[in-house]
């Protein structure tokens, strides 16, 4: 039986991820989500990527804001603001329950991706996710006003600073969960997917981590990514800014050269075509397809598109 990994960010990596659940039972599928944008605010653990891509499988996610809860209310928020708690964080009130339980959860002792399996099977959502880190690995940002925090430069203050470059605090001592590793030498692993989320917000803190980006490198399986910048502009969040402020060129082939040596496989959409050869110089493999995720349906025809090249490549490997 073939399997595959989805390293997943915030929102984008959540569209792709909902759509491989439409095609991938549980036992074919599982997630690497990003934790660096983690932090503890209010008094409860609050795992923001995490949560999209549990929102998002189990249909309870806020489709026209992005992130959050559909239906969801601010009774907590407004008291809280009320009696002088900082409010830049919406924390709504479903919302609140899970970050409280999963507080809970960890304060009695269980790790971060125990505490995860157990978050996602409540809402009913049985596909693994693994948390980059046991332990804490936290995003910062050193920005024209000092070092931030990631929650602070891109919830609080909007991407409102300069970025001069971004670091990932504790990264050294990182525990990726146990079976992780050894996941990446699975004989049935057929693809690892490195969805379009943000490269240096949301793969990157995962890369950081060194057990993780050195089972990616020699992993035997093909690892592709898809890019997040569409004819030069990012499809979402501050990605465009962040690659203008750090004077790197706003290019689909910017990132693929960012995950140089990690991928053998590269997606680009149709409005970049122009670049393929530029790409396929590097000796990445590349395929041009729709990577726009408005509707359910292309989220699920990108996500098949993904698996056969991830098979294509895989027969190439073997060949």
């Amino acid at each position: 039986m073939k399997k595959f990994l989805a390293i997943s960010g915030g929102v984008g990596g959540a569209k792709l991820g909902l759509g491989l659940t439409k095609i991938l039972n549980e036992d074919q599928l599982s997630f690497l989500v990003n934790t660096g944008d983690d932090f503890k605010h209010a008094g409860v653990n609050i795992s923001p990527d995490i949560d999209t891509l549990m929102y998002t499988l189990s249909g309870l996610n806020n489709q026209e804001l992005g992130w959050g809860r559909a239906d969801e209310s601010w009774a907590f928020l407004d008291s809280f603001k009320t009696l002088g708690g900082e409010s830049w964080f919406q924390l709504g009130d479903r919302d609140l329950a899970v970050h409280l339980r999963r507080t809970e959860l960890l304060g009695s002792g269980q790790s971060l991706s125990e505490v995860t399996a157990e978050l996602f099977s409540r809402l009913g959502v049985k596909y693994r996710c693994w948390p980059m880190s046991e332990t804490q690995v936290s995003t910062k940002v050193y920005t024209d006003d000092g070092l931030l925090s990631f929650q602070h430069y891109f919830v609080r203050d909007h991407c409102g600073h300069e970025v001069k470059s971004i670091m990932f605090d504790g990264f050294e001592q990182a525990q990726p969960p146990q079976g992780l590793i050894d996941y990446f030498d699975d004989p049935d692993l057929a693809g690892v997917i490195i969805c379009p989320s943000n490269p240096y917000l949301s793969i990157d803190p995962i890369l950081s981590v060194k057990s993780i980006r050195k089972a990616l490198s020699s992993c035997g399986a093909p690892v592709v990514a898809i890019s997040p910048i569409i004819n030069g502009e990012a499809v979402k969040g501050p990605t465009s800014k962040i690659m203008a402020e750090l004077k790197l060129e706003l290019s689909a082939k910017t990132v693929a050269l960012h995950y140089d040596g990690l991928i053998n496989g590269f997606v680009l959409d149709t409005l970049d075509q122009q670049i393929v050869g530029e790409i396929e110089d590097t000796g990445c493999a590349v395929l041009v397809t729709n990577t726009m995720m408005n509707t359910l349906d292309e989220k699920a025809v990108l996500a098949q598109t993904v698996l056969e090249f991830c098979d294509n490549l895989g027969e190439l490997k073997c060949g």
